[in-house]
């Protein structure tokens, strides 16, 4: 069998109606003749849409293959247990040429009723924004089902959700249930569980270019729906240098940001494995089973079974670091 690394992922390209050209132009990414790249999958175990490995000996292997060979040593002995060969975590970029569909994801619960599949809770580390750019969070105020409900029908649901202004750093945990959508001019590093169950309330009434609008999943959205209210969205976290930040800390994940001017050594308290995502800069990652270049835009998984690594950037770097508790 093949010993385990740092791994790297082919990179899932997505075209969507409301992308861009910033995967390319700020991320630094070969997207083809894409002329909207609205997503990158970069570790994904969704079916269909599953990541291949890129280098090394393991290269050419889908996510569950390698799942299946090394179990526990990859994911970590509790994920293993509770996943089996289906990963857990979605990681993608995401650009916002345009507004992004208001929507909402089912919690686990419905989901796995519904689908028979896991809900979706995310977070939002926003890399780059544009002057004045916004996101729907969640609603303005206090607000029943009823009052939700009427103000869809008369159209007017834009007017009772929250649209907060955003900047380059900012972050949101979005719990399953939450009504919101990325706004135009934001970029977004995106950490996930692994489902693609989305319920679509609104979409300003665009057309495809066959002239077909999107279908809308209006009905199935009212029970999934978390009507309550959350006054501060934005996640509050200090900055910090050489030094991790945490940003959230939930069921789903956990995910630290790192800004590093010199080297720093992570010392894993945790036991699954754990994913870096480059979103500045470059850094050389080692580890005692071999090391790695990470470069901004790049992904990497280190296994469960790799410790202790040390993280070099070239001149500085910024990442963020996600694992399960």
């Amino acid at each position: 069998m093949s010993r385990l690394y740092p791994i790297k992922f082919k990179t899932i390209f997505k075209e969507k109606i409301w992308g861009g050209q910033k995967i390319k132009t700020v991320l630094g990414k070969d997207i083809g003749s894409l002329a909207n790249c609205g997503e990158t999958w970069e570790i994904s175990g969704v079916e269909g849409n599953e990541s291949i490995v890129a280098e090394g000996l393991l290269k050419g292997r889908s996510l569950s293959e390698i799942i299946h060979l090394f179990k526990g040593e990859l994911v970590g002995d509790h994920v293993y247990k509770q996943f089996g060969k289906e990963f857990p975590l979605l990681i993608k970029f995401i650009d916002a040429n345009d507004d992004l569909s208001i929507q909402v994801h089912p919690n686990d619960e419905l989901a796995k009723k519904r689908h028979n599949t896991f809900g979706k809770s995310e977070m939002w580390y926003v890399f780059q924004a544009d002057v004045g750019s916004k996101l729907i969070d969640g609603f303005k105020g206090p607000i029943s089902k009823e009052e939700y409900l009427l103000a869809f029908k008369k159209g007017k649901v834009l007017d009772v959700l929250n649209q907060v202004e955003v900047n380059e750093g900012d972050a949101f945990y979005l719990p399953a249930g939450r009504v919101h959508t990325i706004g135009k001019g934001v970029c977004i590093a995106e950490i996930q569980q692994t489902s693609d169950i989305t319920y679509r309330i609104y979409d300003f009434d665009r057309k495809d270019q066959d002239g077909n609008k999107r279908e809308l999943h209006v009905d199935e959205s009212l029970d999934a729906i978390d009507y309550s209210y959350q006054e501060e969205v934005k996640i509050d976290y200090e900055e910090k240098i050489n030094h991790p930040s945490q940003l959230v800390s939930c069921d789903y994940f956990e995910t630290n940001k790192l800004v590093l001017t010199e080297g720093i050594t992570r010392d894993y308290q945790h036991t699954s494995f754990t994913i870096y995502i480059c979103f500045d800069g470059e850094s050389v990652i080692n580890t005692e089973l071999g090391a790695i270049t990470l470069t901004k835009g790049e992904v990497v998984l280190i296994p469960a079974v790799i410790k202790k690594i040390s993280i070099t950037p070239s001149t500085s770097c910024s990442l963020l670091e996600t694992y399960i508790v």
